[in-house]
C-alpha cells in the first residue's frame, strides 16, 4: 500500500510552499498534514473483516463530509482507485464498494471524470504485460463500482462509456471469463426503456446464431424481449426460440450455463428467463419435454441435472395444476426419485434439503389453494422406489399444509393403505435393482407391504409434528385407523363404525398388522407425553387412552360386525370387564393424582391386552388389586398388616409388575412406570426396595425365569470371559478380528490340531510312500483333500457356532444392561420425591456397587451410560440433596457401622475415584447422623456404654450450639483418624487431600479431633510426601472460621505455637531437597508458614518468631545459591519467593539487586546472541558517557537502567561518587549484619543495595533502629534478624547525628510489639514517600 502511495506522490514541499499554494494537488509534504486516523481509513477498508470495512468506510463518509473542498476528497478518490488494482484479491471488492458509497454519498462528483481516472491510471494499452490481470479487475471493479452508486442508470454519457469499456473487458476472457457480460447484462436490467432502447444495438448483434452461443447474450435478448420486444423485432425480426432448429442451441447454451454455476449451486437466471417465455407463449410442454427431459436430462452430466431439479422447484409457484401434472409424471421426476435413493453416501451431494426449500415455500405462499397444495404433496409422495416413497415419512414441509389440505391428504393416505393404486404410482428401480434376477423383489405384494408400512409411520409422523395445528377430530381419526388395523378385522360392515365399511383390494398379512401395531403404540406415546398440557384432555376431560378402550369395548360389544385377531377367553373378557369397572371408580377419584397414575397405567395395560393377553391379564388382575387395597388402606387409614400373612403388600405386587413392565422397549411404559411409582414411593417397603435392588445388583445372577436375562449360574463364568473378550476386541481394528479370534481358537481347541495331524498321516498311509522325499500320488492327493475339506468345514462350524454363542451372551448382557438403565428411574424418583425416607439410606451401597464394577468394566456405551446415570443419581440427587432423612432413633447404630464400613471400602479400593464417591457416601451418612436430634433414652444408653466420652467430645468454645444430636464423636472420631493415619503413612493411598478437606470443612469439631494426628505427620519419619500433604492438610484447614470457634484462645494459641515448632524444625534443611518430594515439601512448610503468620498477625497471638527468623536467616545462603545456580528453576525460584514471603512478614525486605537479578535472568536467557547485538548497536560505551550529577534517589531509581540496556557491562562512575557509595553501602551493609569486606561496593563498581526500598541511605538507620528496638521487645538481641552476631559491635560505632531529632520509640506492651513484628515497616510508607518528592524536583529542572 504504501508503495503504491510512492509511485503516484508528486515531490514533497516544504511547509511554507504549500502554506502559500493553498489548494494545490495533494503532494507527499499535504499527505503528511492528514491526521493518522484519516490514513488509517483506507488500512481499514482493505481488512477482511466486513465490519471492519464498513465501519471504515461509514467513518471516512463522515469525515469527507465535514471537508467536502478540501484536499482529503481529491486523496481519497486517487486512494480508492489505486487500490481498485491491488495485487491483494480479496481487497479489490473492499476499494470498490467504498468508492460506489463514495459516489452515492457525493452526487456532485462526475462519474465521467472518475471513469476517465480509472482508465488513466489502469490504461490498459500501457500497462506491463506482468500487471495486466490487476489492471483488468480495476477496470471491471471501477465500473461495478459507477453502477452500485446508483448513478450510472441515470448518466448516459457514463453509461455509454463503461458498456464500451465493458465490451473491450469481455476480449480478456482468459482473466475476467463471463464476468463482463454479466456485469454488463446486471445493469441494463436496471437501465429505463428509453435508454435501453439506445443501447441495444450495440451491444446486442442481429445474429442468432451468436445470440444463442453464449449464455449472457441469450440473457440479453431475453432481458430486451421482456423490455422492449418493439426495438428487438425491428433489430432482429421475428425469433422463435423453441423451434426445432434452436432446441439443440438452447440445450447446450443451458449445459454452459450449468456448469458456469457449478460452485455457486444456484439456479441460473436465463434459466428461468426461458421458463417465463415459454409460458408466456404456450409453449411449456415442448420446452419442458424437448429441452429439459430429452435433451438436459440425457446429457448425463450431474450438474445439467441439478439445474432440472431447480428449474422444476422454482416453476413450482408458476404452474396450473395441469402443468404440475405433466411436469410430476415425467422422466425428470423419476430422475429425481433415483437420485435421492442413490445418494446415500456422506461424500455425496445430495438434492433432497433444497428441493424441500422449493416445495416448502410453494406451500406456505399458497395456503389461500388447498387443491394446489394438495396436488404437489400428493405427487411427491407418488414418487416412489418399489412400491415405497423417496421422500422420508418425517417430511417437514407439511407443516405449510392448510387445514383441508392436511385433512385431504390423510384421506389420500388412509385410501392407499386400504386399496393401494399401484398404477397411480411413479414407480422406478434402480440400476442394481434392475440387474437383480430374484423376482420375489419385484413382486407386488412386495411393492404394496413397503407402501402401507411408509403410509402408516406418515400418519403416525403427522401428528407427532410440532410445528403444525392438529385438529382433535383428525388426531382421533388416526388413531382409531391405527388400533383397529392393528387388532381388528371386519366381518361385516356396519354404519356406527366407519372403519368397518372400509375394504381391503389387497388383504393385510401378520407383517403388515406387526407395523401398524407398532406405529400405533408410537402414536400412542405422542399423544400421553407430548400433547399432555394441550390435547392429552379432550373436552370431556377424558385423556385420549381412555377414548381408545372406549372405542375397543365397542368394538368388542359388536362382535357380529367385528372380530379381534386375536379372540379373548373368559377369563380375558372378565379382566377387561373388571379393568372398565375399576376405572370407573377411580374417575369418581379423578382429583387424586394417585387415582390419576394407577388410571393411566390400567388404561396402558388393558391396551397391551389385545397385544399380548395372556400376559397382560395376569398383571390387569394384580394391578386392580393393588389398587383395591391401596385405596383401602388409604381410607381406613391404619397401619395395620394384610389378614392373610403369606399375602406380600401390594406396594411388593406392584413394583414386581412395574418391573415387568420396565423389561419391555417401550419409552411410553418407561414414563408410565415413573409417573406410577412417584405416587407410591410413600409406601414403598424394604422387601420391595429390595427387589429393585436385586435387579441391579451386577454380581447377582439372575434366574432362568426372569424376564430379563436367560442366563443362569453355570454360565456367569463364562460371560467374564466374554467381557474380558470384548474388552480386547473393542481395542483392535475390525480388520483384526477375525485373525485374533482364529488364533485363539488354535490356542484354545488343540482337539482341531490333533484331528489335523491324524488326517495327514493318514494321507501319507493311504499313499503308500515310506520314503518322506517322495510325493504322493493323485488319488491320495485327492482323498487328502477332501478329508482335509470335510475336517476344516466342521471346524468352521464349530466357530460359527463359538461366534453365535457368544454374540447371544452379547445381546443379552445388552438387554440386561438397558434394563437396569431403566429401573435406575425409579431409584431416581425415590431419591428425588421421598429424599426423607430411611429406605434412602439403603441405597448408598448398592449404588457404590454397580459404580465401582461399571468403571471396572466399563468397555460398551450401555455400561457407559449405567455408570453416568448411576454417578448423576448417588452424587446430584442423594448426596447434595438439601432434605435427608429426620428419623434415624431406630438405626444409629447401623449407621456407625456403615460409616466405618465405607470409609474402610474407600481406603482400599484400588483407585481414588472409587474411593471418592465411598468417601462422600460417609460423609452424607455424618451429615444425617448431625442432622437428627436423639432421644433422650439414646442418650442414656450411649452415657452407659461410653460413660465420659461424651463430655470430653463435647465442644468448649462459646460459640457452638448445644443442641444434642444423633452424631457421637467418640464413634466416630476413631474411623477417621484410622484412615487419616492411613492416608499419611501408605505409600499408595487412594484417598486424596481434598477428602478431607470437605470433612474438616463440614464437621470442624471432628477436625478438632484430628488435627494432632496432621500435626504429628509434619515432622518425623514419614516420607517427605506424606509430610508435604500434612502441611497442606494444615494450610487449608487453619483458616477455616468454624474450626476456630472450637477452640479456646489458650488453646488455640498453644496448636499454632505446636504447628509453628514443627515448621521449624522442617526449615532446617531448607534448600537441600533433592528429589521431587522433598521439593514439595520444602514449599508446603513455607506456605504452611505464611499461612501461620497470617494467623498470627490477625488474631495478634503472644507466639515468638525469633526462633524461626533464625531459622530462615541461617537458610538464606543456601537458597540463594540454589537460585543462582538455576537448579530446577521454577521451583526454586517459587520456594525463593515463599522464603522472601515469610521474610517480609517478619520485618525484613527482600533485597532489590536479588529481584531485579531473578526478573532479568529469564528474558536474558531466552533472546538470542542476534537480538543482543541488536540490542546494542548504536549505543555510545558508559565510559563515552558524560556524567551528570544526580540526587542520590534518582541515581538510585536508574541503577539498573545502564545494565539493561547495556547488556552486562556495569555502569562507569566518577572516583568522588564511588566513594560516597562505598561508605553509604558499608553503613548499610552493617545494619543488614552483612560484613563491609563482604559487601557488593567492594567487589564491582555497580552497587546492590541489600533493600528494595527506594529510600535514600541516609534513611536506613532509622528503620535499623525500628528493627532494633522491636527485637529487643522480642528478647532479642538488638540486631538486624539478618545480622550475624560476630558485626554487632558495628553497629555501636555508627555516627549519632543521622538519628538525632528522632523521638525514640516508646515502650510496647509484649503482644503488640509482636504484631508489629509481622506487619510492613513504616519505613516503606516514608521511602514511598522520598521518591515522589525526587521525582518531583527532578520534573521542575529546566
Amino acid at each position: 500500500m504504501a508503495e503504491m502511495e510512492s509511485q503516484d506522490v508528486a515531490e514533497p514541499l516544504s511547509p511554507e510552499e504549500a502554506m502559500k499554494s493553498g489548494a494545490r494537488p495533494v503532494d507527499r509534504h499535504g499527505l503528511l498534514k492528514h491526521s493518522r486516523e484519516f490514513l488509517d481509513f483506507f488500512w481499514d477498508i482493505a481488512k477482511p473483516q466486513q465490519e471492519t470495512r464498513l465501519e471504515a468506510t461509514e467513518k471516512l463518509l463522515e469525515y469527507l463530509r465535514t471537508r467536502p473542498e478540501g484536499s482529503e476528497m481529491k486523496y481519497a478518490l486517487k486512494r480508492l482507485i489505486t487500490g481498485l488494482g491491488v495485487g491483494r484479491e480479496t481487497a479489490r471488492p473492499c476499494y470498490s464498494l467504498a468508492l460506489a458509497q463514495l459516489l452515492q454519498s457525493f452526487e456532485d462528483i462526475p462519474l465521467c471524470s472518475i471513469l476517465q481516472q480509472i482508465q488513466e491510471k489502469h490504461d490498459l494499452q500501457k500497462v506491463k504485460k506482468a500487471m495486466m490481470r490487476p489492471a483488468l479487475f480495476a477496470n471491471l471493479f471501477g465500473v461495478l463500482a459507477l453502477f452500485q452508486s446508483g448513478r450510472l442508470v441515470k448518466d448516459s454519457e457514463a453509461l455509454m462509456k463503461s458498456v464500451k469499456l465493458l465490451q473491450a473487458l469481455a476480449q480478456h476472457c482468459n482473466h475476467l471469463q463471463e464476468q463482463p457480460q454479466k456485469a454488463l447484462v446486471d445493469i441494463l436490467s436496471e437501465v429505463p426503456e428509453a435508454m435501453l432502447q439506445e443501447v441495444l444495438p450495440k451491444v446486442l448483434t442481429p445474429d442468432l446464431n451468436s445470440v444463442l452461443g453464449s449464455p449472457e447474450l441469450l440473457e440479453l435478448f431475453l432481458l430486451a424481449h421482456q423490455k422492449v420486444p418493439a426495438k428487438l423485432e425491428k433489430l432482429m425480426g421475428s425469433v422463435n426460440l423453441f423451434s426445432d432448429e434452436n432446441i439443440p442451441s438452447l440445450v447446450t447454451v443451458l449445459k454452459m450455463t450449468a456448469a458456469s454455476v457449478k460452485k455457486e449451486r444456484k439456479l441460473p437466471a436465463v434459466a428461468l428467463d426461458l421458463l417465463r417465455l415459454a409460458l408466456q407463449e404456450d409453449k411449456f410442454p415442448r420446452f419442458w419435454k424437448e429441452v429439459v427431459e430429452q435433451g438436459l436430462l440425457k446429457k448425463q452430466f450431474w450438474p445439467a441435472s441439478y439445474l432440472c431439479y431447480r428449474l422444476l422447484g422454482a416453476a413450482l409457484p408458476l404452474l396450473s395444476k395441469e402443468q404440475l401434472q405433466l411436469v410430476m409424471r415425467g422422466d425428470l421426476i423419476r430422475h429425481y426419485g433415483e437420485h435421492m435413493i442413490t445418494a446415500k453416501f456422506p461424500n455425496q451431494f445430495k438434492f433432497a434439503p433444497e428441493m424441500n426449500e422449493y416445495v416448502g415455500t410453494f406451500l406456505e405462499g399458497c395456503r389461500d389453494d388447498p387443491e394446489r397444495q394438495l396436488a404437489v404433496v400428493v405427487a411427491f409422495t407418488s414418487v416412489t422406489n418399489q412400491g415405497l416413497p423417496v421422500v422420508p415419512t418425517f417430511w417437514r414441509v407439511v407443516r405449510f399444509l392448510s387445514a383441508p389440505a392436511l385433512r385431504g391428504y390423510v384421506a389420500w393416505l388412509r385410501d392407499m393403505f386400504l386399496q393401494p393404486d399401484l398404477d397411480s404410482l411413479v414407480d422406478f428401480s434402480t440400476s442394481n435393482q434392475k440387474k437383480t434376477q430374484d423376482a420375489s423383489l419385484h413382486g407386488t405384494e412386495r411393492a404394496v407391504f413397503r407402501l402401507r408400512k411408509w403410509i402408516i409411520l406418515r400418519l403416525v409422523s403427522i401428528v407427532d409434528s410440532l410445528h403444525m395445528e392438529k385438529e382433535e377430530a383428525l388426531i382421533e381419526e388416526v388413531a382409531r385407523f391405527c388400533f383397529f388395523h392393528s387388532f381388528f378385522e371386519t366381518k361385516k360392515p356396519m354404519s356406527q363404525i366407519p372403519e368397518t365399511e372400509q375394504r381391503f383390494s389387497f388383504p393385510m398379512d401378520s407383517r403388515a398388522r406387526e407395523v401398524v401395531s407398532s406405529a400405533f403404540f408410537s402414536l400412542l406415546q405422542t399423544l400421553s407425553t407430548q400433547f399432555r398440557q394441550a390435547l392429552e384432555q379432550t373436552q370431556d376431560r377424558q385423556p385420549w387412552t381412555y377414548r381408545l378402550v372406549q372405542f375397543a369395548d365397542m368394538l368388542l360389544n359388536h362382535s357380529r360386525s367385528v372380530a379381534p385377531l386375536t379372540p379373548f377367553t373368559t377369563q380375558q373378557r372378565q379382566a377387561w370387564d373388571r379393568m372398565l369397572q375399576t376405572l370407573k371408580e377411580l374417575e369418581a377419584r379423578s382429583s387424586e393424582a394417585k387415582a390419576t397414575a394407577f388410571q393411566h397405567l390400567l388404561l396402558l395395560v388393558g391396551i397391551h391386552l389385545f397385544k399380548s393377553p395372556a400376559e397382560s391379564c395376569d398383571l390387569l388382575g394384580d394391578i386392580q388389586t393393588c389398587i383395591k387395597k391401596s385405596l383401602v388402606e388409604k381410607t381406613r387409614r391404619t397401619r395395620s398388616k394384610a389378614t392373610n400373612p403369606q399375602e406380600p403388600p401390594w406396594v411388593e405386587v406392584l413394583v414386581e409388575i412395574l418391573l415387568a413392565l420396565l423389561a419391555q422397549p417401550s419409552h411410553l411404559i418407561r414414563q408410565v412406570a415413573r409417573s406410577v411409582f412417584s405416587h407410591i414411593c410413600s409406601h414403598l417397603t424394604p422387601r420391595a426396595l429390595q427387589l429393585i435392588l436385586d435387579v441391579l445388583n451386577p454380581e447377582q445372577s439372575q434366574d432362568e425365569d426372569d424376564n430379563v436375562v436367560v442366563t443362569d449360574d453355570s454360565e456367569k463364568q463364562p460371560e467374564n470371559e466374554e467381557d474380558k473378550s470384548e474388552d480386547s476386541e473393542d481395542k483392535n481394528s475390525e480388520s483384526e478380528e477375525e485373525s485374533d479370534e482364529e488364533e485363539r481358537d488354535g490356542d484354545v481347541d488343540p482337539g482341531f490340531r490333533e484331528q489335523l495331524m491324524a488326517v495327514l498321516q493318514a494321507g501319507k498311509a493311504l499313499g503308500g510312500v515310506d520314503d518322506e522325499e517322495e510325493e504322493l500320488g493323485d488319488e491320495a492327493m485327492m482323498a487328502l483333500d477332501q478329508n482335509l475339506a470335510s475336517l476344516f468345514a466342521e471346524q468352521k462350524l464349530r466357530i460359527q457356532a463359538r461366534r453365535d454363542e457368544k454374540n447371544k451372551l452379547q445381546k443379552e448382557k445388552a438387554i440386561r444392561r438397558d434394563f437396569q438403565i431403566r429401573v435406575l428411574d425409579l431409584i431416581e424418583v425415590l431419591v428425588t420425591k421421598q429424599p426423607e425416607n430411611p429406605l434412602v439410606l439403603e441405597l448408598l451401597e448398592p449404588l457404590l456397587n454397580i459404580i465401582r464394577c461399571s468403571m471396572r468394566t466399563s468397555s460398551t456405551k450401555q455400561e457407559q451410560d449405567l455408570l453416568h446415570k448411576t454417578a448423576r443419581i448417588f452424587t446430584h440427587h442423594l448426596c447434595r440433596s438439601r432434605h435427608y432423612c429426620r428419623d434415624v432413633s431406630n438405626c444409629v447404630e447401623t449407621l456407625y457401622t456403615q460409616v466405618e464400613r465405607l470409609v474402610k471400602q474407600a481406603s482400599h479400593q484400588a483407585d481414588s475415584s472409587i474411593s471418592f464417591y465411598y468417601f462422600n457416601a460417609s460423609l452424607y451418612l455424618l451429615r444425617v447422623l448431625k442432622g437428627n436430634t436423639a432421644e433422650r433414652s439414646t442418650r442414656k444408653t450411649q452415657k452407659k456404654e461410653k460413660t465420659g466420652t461424651d463430655t470430653s467430645s463435647k465442644p468448649k468454645g462459646p460459640k457452638v450450639a448445644q443442641t444434642p444430636t444423633c452424631l457421637d464423636l467418640s464413634l466416630v472420631t476413631p474411623i477417621y483418624s484410622s484412615a487419616l493415619s492411613s492416608f499419611l503413612t501408605k505409600r499408595n493411598s487412594p484417598l486424596t487431600a481434598p477428602m478431607f478437606l470437605s470433612l474438616f470443612s463440614r464437621y470442624p469439631m471432628l477436625c478438632k479431633s484430628l488435627l494432632p494426628i496432621v500435626v504429628q505427620h509434619v515432622t518425623g519419619q514419614t516420607r517427605p510426601r506424606h509430610q508435604a500433604q500434612a502441611c497442606l492438610l494444615l494450610q487449608k484447614a487453619l483458616p477455616i472460621r468454624e474450626l476456630r470457634l472450637c477452640f479456646e484462645d489458650p488453646e488455640w494459641e498453644h496448636l499454632i505455637g505446636q504447628i509453628l515448632a514443627k515448621v521449624t524444625e522442617n526449615l532446617h534443611a531448607l534448600g537441600e531437597a533433592q528429589t521431587k518430594s522433598e521439593h514439595l515439601k520444602e514449599r508446603s512448610s513455607l506456605e504452611l508458614l505464611n499461612t501461620l503468620f497470617r494467623i498470627i498477625n490477625h488474631e495478634k497471638l503472644a507466639v515468638d518468631l525469633t526462633g524461626v527468623r533464625d531459622v530462615l536467616q541461617s537458610q538464606q545462603a543456601n537458597l540463594q545459591q540454589r537460585v543462582k545456580q538455576g537448579e530446577h528453576s521454577t521451583g526454586s525460584t517459587r520456594l525463593y519467593d515463599l522464603y522472601w514471603q515469610a521474610m517480609k512478614i517478619l520485618g525484613v525486605q527482600r533485597p532489590k539487586s536479588e529481584k531485579k537479578k531473578d526478573a532479568m535472568e529469564v528474558p536474558s536467557a531466552m533472546q538470542s546472541p542476534v537480538s543482543m547485538k541488536r540490542k546494542k548497536k548504536g549505543f555510545l560505551p558508559e565510559t563515552k558517557k558524560r556524567k551528570k550529577r544526580k540526587s542520590e534517589g534518582t541515581m538510585q531509581e536508574e541503577g539498573a537502567k545502564p545494565a539493561a540496556t547495556g547488556g552486562d557491562q556495569p555502569p562507569s562512575t566518577g572516583k568522588r561518587r564511588r566513594k560516597r557509595r562505598r561508605a553509604k553501602v558499608a553503613g548499610q551493609a552493617q545494619v543488614n549484619g552483612m560484613p563491609v569486606a563482604n559487601s557488593p561496593a567492594t567487589k564491582s563498581p555497580a552497587p546492590e543495595p541489600p533493600t528494595t526500598s527506594p529510600s535514600p541511605p541516609a534513611e536506613s538507620p532509622k528503620l535499623h533502629k525500628k528493627n532494633r528496638k522491636l527485637s529487643q521487645v522480642n528478647g532479642a538481641a538488638p540486631g538486624s534478624p539478618t545480622e550475624p552476631a560476630g558485626e554487632k559491635q558495628h553497629q555501636k560505632e555508627l555516627p549519632p547525628k543521622e538519628i538525632s531529632g528522632k523521638s525514640p520509640q516508646s515502650a510496647l506492651p509484649r503482644k503488640r510489639a509482636r504484631l508489629c513484628l509481622a506487619s510492613r515497616s513504616p519505613s516503606l510508607l516514608q521511602s514511598g514517600a522520598k521518591k515522589k518528592k525526587a521525582q518531583l524536583r527532578k520534573g521542575r529542572k529546566p
